[in-house]
């Protein structure tokens, strides 16, 4: 069969599949207060209210607190029952892919990487697809904010932070453009068999890093000269979209795992006063000292992983978020690529089991990602004046057996649980049922 006919027939193949499933309106605003009572609320702060009540109010949470000392006028409001169960702030995904990739075998629902190497005039935001399917399969598991951000290159271009529920990108935007991210260069480490491949000896591997990295030294200091001078006759696009990070306006994103290369990332951004956040940090537990001497907080990726070397701790990389956590580093807890985020919750849940208590596990996918993101003013823990953005779980969120979201809330409004794989179970448990 033609290549073309056979890729035409899977994309369509692949529409009509996920088309088939209806999709999830986007819920209404809050049209009445609310109360939440008798729940087990965590705050996201390391606090937990046992008999807690909860009211909210146009998208804004009015009142927190013990509901054994507190009497409520429940008329003129919805109120919800919350005994026995858990109340958590919305869990936050930082840096992935969500609604940027929808088939990643079919090449036109990939919108994550541009070509080139040297790309910070790239806005993940435009490119986000409200329409993805895959957003409501994190709503199910807690999951309702996300950093999403392009990859690819030395410089990937701008990240933007969403709530998970909403017509398009603009009504998704919780904070546009938040960080420009840049992939440290790094020479790959080789393990097992074979050692480098003919013509990849270390030292050839060592020169191409050291011009990466002297190519990021040569962007930075004209885009910095450049937004710092006279402003010129002709717009350079990629030049002056560096502005709002030499202006503090931005945050920098550095994705670097080994020792050697945080460090080095470090003080490449120092150079140009600017206080880095490094994403992977696999090796981040061994230079706890220098990321707190300098501020810098972490973002550790997959613990669900290998450790990043050949004599490390096999458990280490379960462990790297708890010593940060212990040693003053403000750290928080992502996951790779799209698909995957659903499992959020669960990588703090095995973070619990390795040095943290659950409710600093906690804050690791809820306020600690809200500071580093520059919106813990506005979400990432229940407490006054925040939007109302949580969800009423039966049981323990972070463990899978227990994590079953019965209600979901985002900016106050009550959104639909329902998900295209929620929609297949259906279909096909109905359809295999002994009668």
């Amino acid at each position: 069969m033609n290549k073309k006919i056979l890729t035409l027939f899977l994309a369509l193949a692949a529409s009509a599949s996920a088309f088939g499933q209806a999709n999830i309106s986007p819920a209404k605003a809050q049209a009445k207060k609310a109360i939440l009572m008798g729940a087990v609320i965590h705050i996201g702060n390391g606090q937990v209210i046992q008999n807690g009540y909860m009211t909210f109010e146009k998208g804004k949470i009015t009142g927190v607190g013990d509901a054994t000392v507190v009497k409520l006028a429940l008329t003129d409001a919805d109120v919800i029952d919350g005994n026995g169960k858990h109340v958590y702030p919305g869990f936050i995904a930082p840096v992935n892919t969500l609604g940027l990739v929808e088939y990643e075998s079919i090449k036109a629902t990939l919108d994550f990487q541009e070509i080139g190497n040297l790309n910070p005039h790239i806005r993940s935001l435009v490119a986000y697809n409200t329409d993805s399917k895959v957003p409501a399969t994190l709503r199910s598991n807690g999951v309702l904010m996300a950093q999403i951000r392009p990859s690819g290159g030395a410089i990937s271009g701008s990240s933007s932070i969403v709530q998970l529920d909403a017509w398009n990108w603009e009504d998704a935007a919780i904070k546009t453009d938040d960080g420009m991210h840049v992939n440290w260069p790094a020479t790959p480490r080789f393990r097992g068999f074979g050692g480098f491949r003919p013509g990849f000896s270390a030292e050839s591997m060592a020169e191409r890093t050291q011009a990466a990295i002297a190519e990021l030294n040569s962007f930075f200091a004209e885009a910095k000269a450049y937004n710092e001078g006279a402003k010129p006759a002709e717009t350079n696009t990629r030049m002056a979209a560096m502005a709002k990070l030499f202006k503090d306006e931005q945050k920098l994103y550095i994705s670097a795992n080994t020792q050697k290369d945080i460090v080095a990332a470090v003080n490449f951004a120092k150079k140009f006063n600017i206080t880095p956040i490094i994403i992977g940090g696999s090796d981040a537990y061994l230079v706890t000292d220098f990321l707190k001497q300098n501020n810098v907080p972490v973002i550790v990726n997959q613990p669900h992983s290998l450790p990043g070397n050949i004599d490390d701790d096999v458990n280490m990389p379960y462990k790297n978020t708890a010593i940060l956590f212990n040693a003053g580093v403000t750290v928080a807890v992502s996951i790779n690529d799209f698909w995957q985020q659903r499992n959020l919750p669960f990588m703090a849940g095995t973070v619990a089991t390795w040095g943290l208590d659950k409710e600093k596990a906690l804050q690791t996918i809820t306020l600690n990602t809200a500071k580093i993101l520059g919106i813990d003013k506005t979400t990432g823990s229940l407490e006054v004046g925040k939007d109302a953005t949580f969800f009423i779980s039966t049981g323990d969120a972070l463990d899978m057996k227990t994590n079953k979201i019965e209600k979901a809330f985002i900016q106050g409004r009550d959104i639909n649980l329902d998900n295209l794989h929620k929609q297949l179970d259906k279909k096909f448990s109905d359809k295999y049922t002994i009668k």
